[in-house]
């Protein structure tokens, strides 16, 4: 009987050893199994964090693109003279700090509103390539200028203030021989010159003809040697079509404060603040014209009778009708006071769904 167990004793520790076997090459293929998967988890997380780090320099890289999209903008106020021009300039001037854009005046010779060729091409390059200045606000009395002829493929944004014709042929008589309260010392061209703008009229003077009411047409019509032969009906059509194809907003004189309104609306970057500033900034009226005198009845009905009037008067009313069109689906009045009207549209139905 002893002798049995002592045969019987390698077999149980043979059995013994092979389950400790079986359990080795089963602990080391959990083992494995574990490695291989802390390998994918942390592949898996390598990926995610790339992911994440490109998603974010992604973002990072459209928020640059929009800011620098934001600040390669170019305005441009070609400023027809005797418009409230230099009230709503001084908007410009008084937000250029806190808004964070530069504003430049283009100074011509002795005002003239048109460019050489040579000097068209030197304006348009430094328009579109002085990085510097950008955003940038540019105001004076030139005419419309299209940067497409030069090659440009983004061009400045044009606005504009136009007035009634007569209107501001009166206020430009008055303040070449008063000047007004922006400047009072500087003395005007025609200075000591008493004569009334009924008395000029009257006597059929140069400075009251109907000739001088072609400004706001060749204003707009641009640099092309038609729009300056008095009378034109291509240059009023021409510009007509700039009007509406080349300019985002042109308002009117008489209107100038909606025209601010729905500026700070569309171009927040330049004017967030302009109608707060227009309605209680002290330079807001600053330029008023001294020694002015309505015309009379008389002598406005003597201007109205001739071809350029009709003409001049045909673009303000144009001017006029598109301004109120934009106006009508931007602002509201209630209570006397102006007020934009909110956000008109939304996106839907947005395909392929993200997850």
């Amino acid at each position: 009987m002893a002798l049995w167990r002592m045969m019987m004793l390698p077999k149980y520790q043979l059995l013994a050893l092979l389950a400790f076997a079986v359990a080795m090459v089963f602990l080391e293929n959990q083992i494995q199994k574990l490695e291989e998967s802390r390998g994918k988890l942390e592949r898996a997380i390598a990926r995610h964090e790339v992911r994440t780090v490109d998603d974010r320099h992604v973002q990072e890289g459209v928020r640059e693109v929009m800011a620098d999209e934001e600040d390669d903008v170019v305005v441009i106020y070609n400023r027809v003279p005797k418009t409230a021009s230099t009230s709503f300039t001084n908007i410009a001037y008084d937000l250029c700090s806190k808004n964070h854009y530069h504003v430049l005046h283009i100074n011509t010779t002795k005002n003239n509103p048109v460019m050489s060729l040579q000097d068209q091409v030197r304006f348009v390059k430094n328009v579109t390539s002085w990085k510097e200045m950008k955003p940038a606000f540019y105001h004076g009395h030139v005419s419309f200028l299209d940067f497409t002829k030069f090659g440009v493929t983004k061009k400045p944004i044009y606005i504009n203030v136009i007035r009634d014709p007569i209107e501001r042929l009166v206020s430009y008589y008055y303040f070449l021989r008063f000047g007004d309260d922006y400047r009072p010392g500087l003395r005007r061209r025609k200075q000591g010159d008493k004569k009334t703008f009924d008395e000029c009229v009257a006597a059929g003077g140069s400075d009251c003809a109907p000739e001088k009411l072609w400004l706001q047409i060749p204003f707009f019509c641009g640099h092309y040697s038609e729009c300056w032969n008095i009378g034109s009906h291509w240059a009023l059509e021409q510009a007509k079509y700039n009007l509406v194809n080349e300019y985002m907003l042109v308002g009117v004189t008489e209107e100038l404060e909606d025209f601010v309104m729905m500026l700070e609306a569309a171009l927040p970057r330049f004017f967030k603040g302009a109608t707060e500033l227009y309605r209680t900034g002290k330079k807001s009226h600053l330029r008023k014209t001294s020694e002015k005198k309505p015309p009379t009845k008389e002598s406005i009905a003597r201007l109205q009778q001739s071809a350029i009037w009709k003409m001049e008067n045909e673009f303000y009313e144009f001017a006029l009708e598109q301004f109120q069109f934009a106006r009508a689906h931007a602002v509201r009045e209630k209570d006397g006071e102006l007020y934009l009207l909110a956000q008109n549209f939304f996106y839907e139905k947005i395909y392929p769904k993200t997850t």
